[in-house]
């Protein structure tokens, strides 16, 4: 953490301010926040997760389209700007999540409790209402502050096990028709949203996340985590969310941060990544035609299709945060839209945090918190931090993986090549799944390729992990 410019120990100041917070904030009671707290309010997220920064709620509507409610927690309502709290979380920008140890924007009196969305218990949240139509377009309804309460925390493994039919459902939800019906709903709404967007040309990438399993402060494998329909709830739910309140900012004509992933630089090793696997891309970037690539060559190899995404990935370039000017909007080719935001998760994210101020000044009518000069600065930092914070991740992750591999210097091993380019050769080993770097050319391989591969070096200090070739 210190090495890439976080503060890891809340000072002694902050975490004073956070314990005399209290839960019954006065703004509960003000005639303008709306009381859904009857609503059958769910949230899906990681089992050990404390830090809830949504609940989502469905409906039928006319004409067969279904009505969405989001239900953003309200950090802002605890952490108003320039506050002491505030200048705290804009020195880090982002939680920052090891897989040893989670390193919060907020203290824990916040982010897991006061401004968390915790299962029966009163809590003010920001409301997205939108509607998915049936053939998968959304209608913009409103934003507005609301008194909710989340009435059963789910686990993505479990809920996702069950709509997939491998498994019976979990105990919530086998207690309750009506939270049956609930979910069932809220996947049906996903698969709509999912569908028409990959229609659109959204980018359906797909790569693999390993994560340490670790007893008694050793390292004793690592797995994969899967995808499944209530990621993909969440995911489309939050996409829709974050896209509603970008254009609301928009439409305004005030100041906003968007969310961009700019027209890729480098779309040409993008064609030429497609004419080595039998297609053919056109020589400006397109995200539909690229988006039809990838769903053909995740049919057709499934096993190799996250390796060619992380390739992908890698030649589409970050994402950023930038000011919104009108006259140049940059748009974000992976989702093929020009207005998107991040907003749905303000414990973990201050951008999220500073969308939040910028739409409670609109819905009141009030002047904007924040001047152009003011957003461009934070989005420069926020994107700065939130590639430091991955790059935090990822040497955590290699030194998990040397960690694991210790004593095995010299042993072979089955792998599929995940990188080759002017920058270096990765290759991953299919059991366990470590990545390192591959002592190749890279005309010697391509991504995609399975080799055999050796075990050369390694330094979990360091976060080293050196192949070659095996002859």
């Amino acid at each position: 953490m210190a090495k890439y410019g976080f503060v890891s120990v809340f000072p002694p100041k902050v975490m004073a301010k956070a314990n005399e917070l209290r839960a019954d904030a006065p703004q509960m009671n003000e005639h303008r926040v709306k009381d859904l707290r009857h609503l059958l309010w769910s949230s899906i997220d990681n089992i050990d997760t404390l830090d809830l920064d949504q609940i989502e709620y469905c409906e039928r509507g006319k004409g067969g389209e279904i009505s969405i409610w989001v239900g953003v927690a309200d950090v802002d309502v605890y952490v108003p700007k320039d506050s002491l709290l505030d200048q705290h979380a804009h020195e880090n920008t982002t939680s920052v999540y090891t897989g040893i140890e989670i390193f919060p924007m907020l203290p824990d009196r916040l982010s897991k409790d006061l401004s968390s969305l915790p299962m029966e218990q009163d809590r003010l949240a920001m409301v997205v209402e939108f509607s998915v139509l049936p053939k998968g377009s959304v209608r913009a309804g409103k934003v507005y502050r609301a008194l909710v309460r989340n009435k059963a925390k789910l686990v993505y493994e479990q809920v996702g096990a069950w709509l997939e039919g491998r498994e019976a459902a979990p105990k919530l939800i086998a207690e309750s028709p009506e939270l049956q019906a609930q979910i069932r709903l809220q996947d049906e709404a996903s698969q709509r949203l999912g569908k028409y967007r990959a229609g659109q040309g959204a980018l359906e990438l797909e790569t693999l996340k390993t994560k340490a399993i670790i007893q008694n402060e050793r390292v004793l494998g690592l797995y994969v985590e899967e995808d499944d329909r209530a990621k993909r709830i969440i995911e489309n739910f939050m996409i829709g969310a974050n896209g509603v309140m970008s254009s609301l900012l928009e439409k305004s004509g005030r100041p906003t941060i968007q969310r961009v992933v700019r027209t890729p630089k480098y779309w040409s090793e993008i064609v030429q990544t497609a004419r080595e696997h039998g297609s053919k891309l056109p020589n400006r970037p397109d995200a539909a035609a690229l988006a039809k690539f990838l769903d053909k060559e995740r049919a057709k190899d499934p096993e190799r299709f996250p390796d060619l995404s992380l390739a992908i990935v890698k030649l589409l370039g970050p994402g950023e945060y930038v000011l919104y000017d009108k006259h140049k909007p940059v748009g974000h080719f992976c989702m093929a839209v020009t207005s998107y935001t991040h907003s749905t998760a303000p414990n973990r994210r201050y951008p999220d945090v500073v969308i939040q101020r910028l739409m409670k000044a609109l819905l009141s009518n009030a002047g904007s918190p924040y001047g152009k000069e003011e957003l461009t600065a934070l989005a420069e930092r926020c994107t700065e931090r939130e590639h430091a914070a991955k790059k935090v991740e990822r040497f955590v992750t290699k030194a998990e993986g040397a960690v694991l591999l210790a004593g095995r210097i010299g042993q072979t091993f089955d792998a599929m090549v995940t990188g080759a380019s002017e920058k270096g050769v990765y290759a991953r080993l299919m059991d366990p799944p470590v990545e390192g770097k591959l002592m190749a050319e890279p005309k010697q391989v391509h991504v995609g390729q399975k080799v055999r591969i050796k075990l050369v070096n390694l330094d979990p200090w360091m976060g080293f992990i050196d192949f070659a070739l095996a002859r």
